[in-house]
């Protein structure tokens, strides 16, 4: 086809939207496609489904369009190779088919699902398509990801521009669509390596080239889709699901790569033996336990696109660099969306993140900059900051300091109390911390009872039963003979911010004996478990942490209603007094007797209420 007979862009013929019509022209391109005709009819057709308002209609289109596509980059169209005429036809058919994916990226947001749905899978089919064709002429003969194409699917799942079809009175928003962003994980990001692998990629690329002023909502986009993330590989052998099969096949080894692989081998092997006297002790692995590595070897830098899908290092490198890219960007500023999108990655921070990273500890100054923003989110970060303490050997000296910090009246009517009290007990479950730096936990605990709800207290009770039962050391806080014999001075320090010098050891619980007068049954019968003998080995947490109002108040209203039957139904066997003497003055003034005058003197025998009742 001469590229002098293309018509000229102002001279587009008009089309009338019909389906009929589509199938006609679809038939006409599948026959110039494979006979080499002309190609005008293409421009019709996808002028067709720019004009289209109706759903129905446009789904016929755009997959009349999708098949049109896949028969010209099958009959290789699209290849690169010709004369000058041959590039002018391949120009041109590519810029109408990065029209038609513009399109379909549009149709991401519309507000019909199956256009919706369609667009997300006709995009995806066209990437296979595209890198197939593009393997197949490859110079070096190495299997290829269509990486141009794919950029419009990653930009269409996290700056989600607007439907072609949508009016422009509505408000963008330029947030993802939740089936979108489900059928996506649910068929691509979970189950195949290289489109995972791929993603994540443009995803950290697409941090650095938008920025958070101009498109909001991109951190919340992507954190939507990989917190969903469930099937990251651990070992070399789950690299196994290709959504470009020619990517499937074992990548070739280089002889350099080979030589600086086994250079780093016996590097290795020189370090371990160096005490080959300590093999003598070790014993030796059973045939079943030895796991043979499939895993590439050599520095991720180095390795080709192909090998970098294959090799374990790669995907956890991808992964790490997507994750430092986008933590900071949720927690810009101190609204509440940035809270919201903070609390979230904390969530699956333990789970979900470290255990993936190439070196957990590079998360480490974000998660501690958390723990000092305080309130929910400095809750969650401690959980995190613990891992990287207890697994990644982190040495942060002040975590019980911060701790101790949380404590304050807001984190018992806190949504995620149950949480913290899980945590707090899993921080504290050591033998080896110092008794005097418990002391402060438990008294603090206590001294915020007096001013907690019943569901909170009989979270309190239990969990200093089972911190005084692991430490006996505490013991002495509930057992004070010398506090009848003279008034009890009180030596903690509740001011104090730094837990181990709080003088709390040598205070009391009084406050929880306190709560053996509380109006609530349930905390009142629960709060004299000090008062009985230590027997009992110790209380399950999950027992008490999910009483909340919801649970206790229905209790205390059906203990009100059996004491009140229980009054009503009572045999009264002598009457109550029903009147009192009468006095004359109860409130006697400051006056004479006998002048009546105010005499300005209270006298001994005058109630002080009286004083109350006197007006100038």
């Amino acid at each position: 086809m001469p590229a002098g007979s293309l018509p000229p862009p102002s001279k587009k013929r008009k089309v009338k939207p019909d389906a009929d019509l589509a199938k006609r022209l679809e038939a006409e391109i599948t026959d110039a496609a494979m006979n080499d005709g002309s190609l005008n009819p293409l421009l019709d057709l996808l002028n067709l489904a720019q004009v289209t308002s109706d759903a129905a209609n446009l789904s016929k289109i755009i997959y009349s369009l999708y098949r049109v596509f896949v028969v010209m980059i099958c009959s290789d169209k699209l290849a690169p190779g010709g004369g000058d005429a041959a590039k002018q036809v391949r120009k041109w058919i590519w810029g109408r088919l990065d029209t038609y994916v513009h399109l379909l990226v549009g149709l991401l947001q519309d507000e019909e699902p199956g256009l919706r749905k369609s667009a997300l899978d006709i995009l995806l089919s066209l990437l296979r398509h595209l890198s197939s064709s593009l393997s197949k002429v490859s110079s070096d003969g190495r299997p290829q990801f269509h990486e141009s194409h794919f950029k419009h699917i990653v930009r269409g799942l996290l700056i989600c521009p607007p439907s072609p079809r949508s009016s422009p009175e509505v408000a963008y928003e330029g947030k993802l669509m939740p089936d979108v962003r489900d059928h996506f994980v649910a068929t691509w990001l979970n189950v195949y390596d290289d489109v995972r692998w791929c993603f994540l990629r443009e995803a950290s690329s697409a941090l650095s080239r938008f920025p958070a002023a101009e498109y909001p909502n991109l951190a919340a986009n992507l954190l939507s889709l990989v917190d969903r993330l469930k099937t990251f590989p651990t070992e070399a052998s789950e690299l196994n699901a290709w959504w470009i099969s020619e990517l499937g096949e074992k990548p070739l080894v280089l002889r350099s790569q080979k030589s600086a692989a086994e250079d780093e081998d016996l590097a290795m092997s020189d370090a371990e033996n160096d005490d080959d006297w300590r093999k003598f002790f070790d014993e030796q692995p059973k045939a079943k336990d030895i796991k043979i590595s499939t895993d590439i070897k050599g520095r991720v830098h180095q390795l080709s696109f192909h090998q970098s899908l294959h090799s374990l290092k790669a995907h956890r490198a991808v992964f790490t660099r997507m994750w430092l890219s986008l933590l900071p960007r949720l927690s810009l500023d101190a609204s509440v969306t940035s809270r919201s999108l903070t609390i979230r990655a904390l969530n699956i921070m333990h789970r979900g993140i470290l255990p993936h990273l190439t070196r957990p500890i590079l998360v480490m100054d974000w998660i501690s900059a958390c723990v000092d923003t305080g309130g929910t989110v400095g809750l969650l970060a401690l959980n995190a900051l613990f891992i990287l303490m207890k697994d990644y050997n982190l040495d942060y000296p002040q975590f019980y300091t911060r701790l101790y910090a949380f404590l304050d009246k807001n984190v018992l009517h806190l949504k995620h109390r149950a949480r913290f009290f899980r945590l707090t007990e899993l921080f504290l479950s050591s033998t080896h911390l110092p008794a005097a730096l418990l002391a402060s936990f438990v008294k603090r605990l206590s001294r915020l009872s007096l001013s907690a709800p019943p569901a909170a207290i009989i979270i309190i009770i239990p969990f200093t039963y089972n911190i005084l039962k692991r430490h006996p050391a505490l013991m002495k806080m509930i057992h004070r003979a010398d506090v009848d014999s003279e008034p009890f001075n009180d030596t903690y320090i509740a001011d104090e911010v730094n837990p181990n010098v709080t003088n709390a050891i040598d205070s009391s619980l009084w406050e929880l004996l306190s709560h053996r007068n509380h109006y609530d049954a349930a905390v009142s019968t629960l709060a004299r478990i000090f008062e009985e003998a230590f027997t009992k080995p110790g209380y399950s947490m999950e027992d008490f942490l999910d009483h909340t109002y919801g649970t206790v108040a229905p209790k205390l209203i059906i203990v009100g209603k059996q004491l009140l039957d229980t009054e009503f139904q009572r045999k009264i066997k002598k009457e109550p007094a029903l009147a009192t003497e009468l006095v004359k003055d109860p409130f006697p003034l400051r006056t004479d007797p006998v002048s009546g005058t105010d005499t300005g003197v209270m006298n001994d025998n005058m109630d002080v209420i009286s004083e109350l009742w006197a007006f100038e």
